[in-house]
């Protein structure tokens, strides 16, 4: 069974090439897409009870990730929140992580971290 995901990114070149590495590597699911901060705290509300994966970018067409991280960080404790962003910085890496981000994995060298992580996750029936 697929991990049930919502994937928070704005960039469509991204979106197109991550989605299918997602299902292939990670064993995800990506049951919504999210361009904005707001499209994503629908997206999460919507599907609370089953999004098991939040795979957040920093910025995105209007607010930021750090918002998004921000409003589900009272999130069930299966429901993990993993950022993908292009400025790992360590400033950037302990913020998202007091913002309860499980993981900050950089775009450009990290994706097989990243996967590796998402492929550790035990899917859950909703």
């Amino acid at each position: 069974m697929a991990i049930k995901t919502v994937l928070i990114e704005d960039n469509k070149t991204i979106q197109a090439s991550l989605i299918p590495a997602m299902e292939e590597l990670g064993g995800l699911e990506v049951i919504a897409v999210a361009e904005t901060e707001s499209e994503a705290l629908h997206a999460l509300e919507r599907y609370s009870g089953v999004w098991q994966v939040a795979v957040v970018d920093l910025f995105l067409l209007e607010g930021s990730g750090l918002g998004v991280l921000r409003s589900c960080k009272n999130r069930a404790q299966h429901q993990k929140a993993f950022v993908l962003t292009n400025y790992p910085t360590d400033e950037i890496r302990q913020r998202c992580k007091e913002l309860g981000a499980d993981g900050v994995f950089d775009k450009s060298t990290e994706l097989d971290t990243f996967f590796d992580s998402c492929a550790a996750i035990t899917p859950n029936s909703p």
